[in-house]
């Protein structure tokens, strides 16, 4: 007992949620501890460790993995002393076994466990971990507020920042890439564009140096991530100054990519791409006033596109609320712009709308 109290609450964090994440038993008697769920053994668990550590454990654990706890711990009346022993035994097998896989990797964790628990028990422990194992690279990061996570990685080098946005949600990695320094902005795109596998032995490294400041995660496989998709949905989701200056700079240094990355995009201006039939069903879905100001500054092969695709009334009061509303500021234009460019996406997610490029064979996402 005293062993398990001396872990340190990130070391023990990957077995317990193993514990929590068991295949619920088949329910019988509870004095039966293969009759336990998954949920139950970790409340035990923890009832075990005492309050002090419990309570630091739980900091690294999900707000919903908590309640599921907590509501699992008040559910527990009297723990049978043998539940608690094979529930702490249970726990440094899975934890002697995640440490055999971190220092040699499944195989070698296999061979050793083997020798002390026998071939049925360690295949039943390595297969129990290895689904745990399957966590992405930075998931720690995911669940960091993005403006924390702003002022810890504008520091890092293009590729790093680069590593780490392929591994988050693309609007927190939105969020971050347009608030990263002009000057690195196109290269971080560029070498989130052009990734493709990286190994774990990079992974791993790059988690070592972040470890100080946030908690590290790793994986054994090669992950795929990064590449031209993932940089064409982040900047779908960045603020349209972002996105233009970044591919303006693409186009410069490495025009190739920059235009595959713009096949796969979608501008306002490319509502000329849209049939008429779908156009119009954009025109119900937005505002008036924001589409008003999405027209100042584009060129007329757009304006006529929406022209036509109203009645002759709505377009004449479009162009005099056009005309009317005099100078317009850039910021503004490009915002109601990317608000126009929202609705087109939402409707094409939903398969209202169909938007074709080139001769009509492909399609954005």
């Amino acid at each position: 007992m005293a062993e398990e109290e001396g872990k340190s609450s990130s070391s023990i964090k990957q077995p317990l949620k193993q514990l929590n994440s068991s295949s619920p038993k088949k329910k019988g008697s509870t004095r039966d501890y293969k009759n336990l769920t998954g949920r139950q053994k970790a409340a035990i668990f923890l009832v075990a460790l005492g309050s002090d550590v419990s309570s630091e454990v739980m900091k690294h654990l999900r707000e919903d993995e908590v309640e599921t706890l907590t509501f699992e711990i008040a559910r527990l009346e009297t723990i049978d002393a043998d539940f608690k022993e094979q529930v702490l035994e249970e726990f440094q097998e899975l934890m002697q076994a995640q440490n055999f896989i971190t220092t040699g990797g499944i195989d070698y964790a296999r061979e050793l466990l083997e020798k002390s628990l026998g071939s049925q028990k360690a295949i039943d422990i390595i297969n129990r971990l290895t689904s745990s194992l399957q966590v992405r690279p930075f998931d720690f990061i995911r669940r960091t507020d993005p403006a924390h996570l702003l002022n810890f990685v504008q520091q890092e080098y293009p590729q790093t920042i680069a590593l780490i946005l392929a591994y988050l949600e693309p609007p927190k990695a939105a969020i971050i890439l347009q608030n990263l320094p002009d000057e690195i902005q196109p290269e971080v795109s560029k070498r989130l564009a052009t990734m493709d596998r990286t190994s774990p032995d990079v992974l791993r490294e790059v988690e070592r140096v972040l470890e100080k400041k946030l908690s590290t995660l790793s994986s054994e496989d090669y992950t795929a991530a990064g590449g031209v998709d993932s940089i064409v949905e982040i900047l779908n989701l960045v603020d349209r100054s972002s996105e233009k200056a970044i591919i303006e700079t693409l186009e410069e240094d490495d025009p190739e990519l920059a235009e595959e990355i713009k096949k796969r995009m979608f501008v306002f201006e490319d509502i000329v791409m849209i049939g008429d039939r779908d156009i119009q069903k954009v025109l119900r879905e937005v505002d008036g006033q924001q589409l008003a100001k999405a027209l100042k500054s584009v060129d007329t092969e757009v304006q006529d596109k929406i022209f036509r695709n109203m009645s002759k009334r709505q377009a004449s009061m479009l162009k005099e609320d056009m005309e009317y509303m005099g100078p317009v500021r850039l910021k503004d234009v490009e915002e109601a712009q990317q608000k126009v460019v929202s609705v087109i996406r939402r409707l094409e997610d939903s398969g209202e709308i169909v938007i074709a490029r080139g001769d009509g064979d492909e399609y954005i996402n």
